[in-house]
């Protein structure tokens, strides 16, 4: 316990930018939902994207990864500001402004989105295990669909949130697999600072592909609710229209926590994206399809080391990334339906939030054993 010097004691570690006293908090301790949210944007299905722009076009896309990044840190502050402010999240905010069938609308679609994105990154991660041991897929998907629905209701709110952050360390494989490649620097910074543009179809599609990667609305209903559930966890916290002389250090927590994540999520994706055009696209690979094909594709390129930690990082990155999509779905679902909603509840105080979570993992397992592509339909070719 540390005393607060005025009127109060406060907790140590009991979530993302909790207050341990009068002066500024740790920066690990600042760090939160946004850090969070930035490395889930590194999904399975993420890293499949930034490894094909890599592959297909070698370093002449690194530019869009700087371009979104002040995009994502605006568009996640407001999001991380609504639920700060209101004490309710994206669904619940909609709910009061807007006429019902917009916000069932939008839920609809938000929460088949993030399914059809749970079954392709609960199907990378299978493949990925299959790559390092000999476990058949099904048998992974079962295996990391029943972890990530466990995750969120059988551990306390504060635990888990505390888990996910250690998660987010995943992610520096990605840096140790570019720490094994050799990087050709004039062609990375040319393609960093000196926009390659082409009029071809595939160029923009991929365009496309990575601004919807990196700015993905389920981060958007992520953020704002895990800002409320903090604002729940804390005694001393309230919404900023009910106390709005907290709205100095709320703020500027807000501010470096989605700064450093965003960052954070663009320099792991650079990171995929140089190692695949350093070595995939630079060896005459131009086609991939998963990022567990890129991981295996690295294999006879990069080496041994730079395969396996590509391919722990999917593993890694997706046991972060499917609780949520799922937490996503659920906290834009029990919004829009009146339920009560928050991983700081017990079980027994939201039954139909926490279905929800399970529901939504369920139904990305199912999508991915039919081989339901987010991107496009591919006929089964699974080995179960």
């Amino acid at each position: 316990m540390v005393a607060d010097s005025s009127r109060t004691r406060v907790k140590r570690g009991l979530g993302p930018g909790r207050v341990i006293g009068p002066s500024n908090p740790r920066p690990w301790q600042t760090l939160g939902a946004g850090l969070i949210t930035g490395a889930a944007d590194d999904d399975p299905s993420g890293i499949a994207t930034y490894a094909q722009a890599g592959t297909q076009f070698g370093f002449g896309l690194g530019w869009t990864l700087l371009l979104t990044y002040p995009l994502m840190v605006a568009i996640q502050a407001i999001c991380a500001r609504i639920g700060r402010t209101t004490g309710l999240g994206i669904a619940g905010n909609l709910r009061k402004h807007y006429p019902s069938w917009i916000l069932q609308a939008i839920v609809a679609l938000l929460f088949a989105a993030n399914v059809l994105n749970l079954g392709a990154d609960l199907g990378a991660m299978a493949q990925s295990l299959r790559l390092l041991a000999p476990v058949p897929v099904w048998v992974g998907v079962l295996l990391f669909g029943s972890i990530s629905a466990a995750g969120p209701i059988l551990l306390k709110h504060t635990r888990y949130v505390a888990v996910l952050k250690w998660l987010t360390l995943s992610l520096f494989a990605y840096f140790g697999t570019l720490a094994t490649v050799k990087i050709p620097w004039g062609d990375l910074i040319r393609g960093l600072v000196w926009p390659h543009v082409s009029i071809g179809r595939g160029f923009w599609l991929m365009v496309v592909a990575i601004l919807g990667t990196t700015i993905s609305p389920y981060l958007f209903f992520w953020q704002a609710g895990q800002e409320v559930e903090d604002t729940k966890a804390e005694p001393l916290r309230q919404p900023l229209l009910k106390q709005p002389k907290q709205a100095g250090p709320a703020l500027a927590r807000i501010r470096v926590d989605t700064l450093v994540g965003m960052a954070f999520s663009n320099l792991v994706a650079l990171a995929i994206l140089i190692t695949s055009a350093a070595t995939l696209h630079a060896q005459g690979v131009v086609h991939i399809e998963t990022a567990a094909e890129a991981a295996a594709a690295l294999r006879p390129v990069a080496g041994s080391s730079a395969f396996v930690l590509f391919a722990l990082g999917i593993v890694g990155t997706g046991l972060l990334s499917v609780p949520v999509l799922a937490g996503s779905a659920a906290y834009a679902l029990g919004e829009a339906r009146r339920w009560p909603v928050g991983l700081s509840r017990a079980w027994g105080q939201a039954k139909a939030f926490y279905a929800s979570i399970a529901f939504a993992t369920l139904l990305g397992a199912l999508a991915n054993a039919l081989q339901i592509s987010p991107i496009k339909y591919r006929s089964p070719s699974w080995s179960w």
